[in-house]
């Protein structure tokens, strides 16, 4: 079987999973709806004014935050991937895989793109929300299309990330873990929700050097000015290396894993 077919029906097979099981789909989803719901309306009393500060004015904070909580979203389920591949190994399913004709590739490849799906079907719940709770997406079905690549990518490089350490600890545990000990921070000292100008100075240079941060600020360009392809070209570049780093280390470890 070639390697485009056996991804199809790997990718096919993870599909169904997510269908039959919606729980994995919504699991990841809690924190980022509850920032959503919760977060945004707390702060919008005086977040329009802090915005404003922060070089915003006359943006609500629901808008603004938007695109922070669609990255978060990303960090959430690039977790799922660590935990998954681990449940693999230590249920033999991943063993039973090797002992058949499946290109070897297609099972990492096949996981990767599923992970892509799953990312952007969550971002499109996030942002349907958000429009309903009042936010506005200036640049309309067109970048709309392009944030689901920007998050999309974001994701699979994230991915990388959770794949390397469930592979190399084979510790659900310790992805979780790792995974939390990394997200928020990174979340807080980027420009996810809150404008970089108004942060500490220490943290301003944690946040310009924030892969976070340049995903954040071309999805929110999106959401608030238009194409603003500086940042867009930015953020998928910084995206792209990440991307090249976390996923070498995972196939590294993988091609360990298999043989």
């Amino acid at each position: 079987m070639s390697l485009i077919s056996d991804t199809q029906v790997l990718f096919v097979r993870a599909v169904k999973k997510l269908i039959r099981t919606p729980i994995l789909l919504f699991f990841s989803l809690f924190q980022p709806i509850i920032f959503l719901v919760l977060f945004t309306q707390l702060f919008s009393v005086f977040g329009s004014g802090l915005l404003a500060l922060g070089g915003f004015p006359g943006v609500s904070y629901l808008s603004f935050a938007t695109a922070g909580i669609v990255l978060q979203n990303g960090f959430s389920s690039a977790l799922q991937s660590g935990t998954s591949v681990v449940d693999d190994l230590t249920s033999g399913f991943l063993e039973k895989e090797l002992v058949t004709p499946v290109n070897r590739a297609a099972i990492l490849l096949g996981r990767l793109l599923t992970d892509a799906f799953r990312v952007v079907v969550q971002s499109a719940i996030i942002l349907a929300l958000a429009i309903l709770l009042g936010a506005k997406i200036v640049t309309g079905v067109p970048g709309v299309i392009l944030i689901f690549v920007i998050v999309a990518f974001f994701g699979l490089a994230w991915s990388g990330i959770s794949l390397t350490i469930g592979l190399r600890t084979k510790s659900a545990e310790t992805v979780f873990a790792l995974g939390g000990i990394l997200t928020f921070p990174l979340l807080f000292m980027s420009s996810a929700l809150i404008p970089t100008s108004l942060m500490p100075k220490w943290m301003q240079t944690v946040s310009n050097l924030n892969p976070i941060t340049y995903a954040v600020n071309a999805v929110r360009a999106l959401v608030l000015t238009g194409f603003v392809w500086s940042k867009i070209l930015e953020a998928l570049g910084f995206i792209g290396l990440i991307a090249v780093v976390t996923l070498s280390a995972t196939l590294y470890l993988y091609r360990k894993v298999v043989s």
